[in-house]
């Protein structure tokens, strides 16, 4: 077996604890958050920063983790979809069926949390701006776009302290 010099190990923040990994200087933050740290959630699509796959939080701010050195992410906060807990933008998805496969789904989960942390007043073109990042191969992005709307919109009104009613059920 081959050895790898040239590795070092480096003390990476990551969903609100300090993960040490051992990388070389090319490892890009998504390999190491995949072999490395075992996080699964982001993942590899066309590893040049087209699809969105792979969009993880660095500082709250979306970042295609394909493209950013690990050694990058140094002093910084990186949030994965692993490190989302029961948040408004989840509970949005779910209620709109705002997935099919399931691929794309943690990087539109954490663009939309981060457009949400960023941005909650955003209006309705900067939203489809900010969806634009990222692709689904499956579905239409209705139900997606649908759901990112009502997690803003729950984030604006908790903002007044006011909460949105939850949608009345239909007879069938």
């Amino acid at each position: 077996m081959m050895e790898i010099r040239n590795r070092q190990e480096i003390l990476l923040h990551v969903n609100g604890d300090r993960r040490r990994a051992t990388v070389r200087g090319s490892d890009t933050l998504l390999q190491v958050l995949r072999t490395e740290l075992g996080l699964t959630g982001a993942k590899p699509g066309c590893e040049n920063g087209d699809c969105g796959a792979c969009t993880v939080l660095v500082d709250d701010w979306p970042v295609k983790a394909c493209l950013m050195l690990a050694g990058d992410a140094l002093d910084r906060r990186i949030e994965t979809v692993e490190g989302l807990h029961n948040t408004g933008t989840q509970r949005a998805f779910l209620e709109h069926f705002a997935f099919q496969c399931g691929y794309c789904t943690s990087g539109f989960l954490m663009v939309a949390e981060g457009l949400r942390r960023n941005r909650s007043a955003a209006h309705d073109l900067e939203q489809i701006e900010w969806l634009r990042s990222n692709i689904c191969r499956c579905t239409g992005y209705a139900e997606i776009l649908a759901a990112v709307r009502d997690a803003l919109r729950s984030e604006v009104l908790k903002g007044a302290g006011l909460t949105l009613a939850p949608a009345a059920s239909v007879p069938s």
